[in-house]
């Protein structure tokens, strides 16, 4: 796929120079000194390329090749292959000058306070629950973090395995942090009431309306409901993906945290997003009540922020062409909403 500067966009490619006669620390000082932004190797994800294309940013494509020059030399770090299964941000291996594996995230610039709220959040955090956070710089987008494992995405566990692991993890992340800065679970609501009504207009209507009224009604309590005292720090996209094993053990933490101040039900509402095909088979509301009663939460609240998601996220999926999944969860949401 190519935009309209000629870019393509789904592979950035130009020759690496590498280092011969060096091994080691040897090798990696080398190929620092050798590997010029336009030297560099680079592959992006189609995904990647698709959201980077959709919000106008194909000049952070074009220079992506130096902005990672830059960062290795400041940071000392070796920047290695991509990981291809990122959507909204440049992720690949790095390793730091001593050896430790990391990794290192450049943020499509998509909005300035994004690339704020998931540094702020990663510090909150400090590691528990969340990926390290080892360096940073938000002006550029850019994160280095501790390097995990496989995703629980890849470990194919049972869908009952995997929402007691993403619980865990998220649960491990919830606490009191007034003052932080962060968005609120009302402003993300609004946020997504924004998103939805224009989305469905500009991609002809991929959904029902009667879909999309359900969202908004669903948004529109949840953004009603929101409670300063009660709101905790969430992570705001708990999924299959963003849950990492940590290396020699059998937990996991959660990567790409959008960070914010909202409902604990608000994460367990992500949980009801995904695995949209499983759904309706039996009770819709079974996976709901059954992460309520994990959770001590409420089970509506976890419903609608679930509403809400799910057509979110079809349309964004059907923006940047990740099929079938965005098909898969706008046809749970026309269902849904005749219930």
């Amino acid at each position: 796929m190519r935009d309209l500067t000629g870019i393509d966009m789904g592979r950035l490619i130009v020759p690496v120079v590498q280092a011969s006669g060096s091994s080691g620390r040897d090798a990696r000082r080398s190929r620092r000194r050798l590997c010029e932004p336009w030297e560099m190797n680079l592959r992006v994800p189609d995904v990647v390329a698709n959201a980077a294309a959709a919000c106008g940013a194909g000049g952070w494509l074009r220079d992506l090749p130096g902005l990672i020059a830059g960062l290795e030399a400041e940071w000392s770090v070796s920047v290695g292959r991509s990981f291809p299964h990122s959507s909204e941000a440049f992720v690949a291996e790095a390793s730091l000058a001593d050896g430790t594996p990391a990794v290192l995230k450049l943020l499509i610039p998509q909005d300035g306070a994004a690339g704020r709220h998931e540094i702020t959040m990663l510090r909150l955090a400090g590691g528990r629950g969340c990926v390290g956070l080892l360096r940073d710089d938000a002006a550029r987008g850019a994160l280095l973090l501790e390097r995990l494992g496989p995703s629980l995405y890849q470990l194919g566990h049972p869908l009952a395995e995997r929402l007691e692991i993403l619980v865990t993890a998220a649960a491990t992340v919830w606490r009191p942090a007034a003052g932080s800065g962060l968005p609120t679970g009302a402003d993300k609501a609004r946020q997504l009431v924004d998103f939805v009504t224009t989305e469905w207009e500009e991609l002809g209507h991929p959904c029902t309306e009667a879909a999309v009224e359900h969202a908004l009604a669903c948004a529109a309590r949840r953004i009603a409901a929101h409670d300063d005292e009660r709101a905790v720090l969430v992570h705001g996209d708990v999924h299959q993906l963003n849950a990492l094993q940590v290396p020699g053990r059998d937990t996991f933490k959660l990567v790409d945290p959008d960070g914010m101040l909202a409902e604990a039900e608000c994460d367990l509402g992500v949980m009801m997003r995904n695995d949209p095909i499983e759904l309706p088979d039996g009770d819709p509301w079974a996976r709901a009540h059954w992460l309520a009663e994990r959770c001590g939460l409420d089970a509506a609240a976890i419903w609608e922020w679930g509403v809400v998601e799910r057509v979110t996220s079809g349309l964004r999926c059907t923006r940047i062409n990740l099929q079938p999944l965005g098909r898969h969860m706008l046809k749970v949401a026309d269902r849904l909403a005749t219930l």
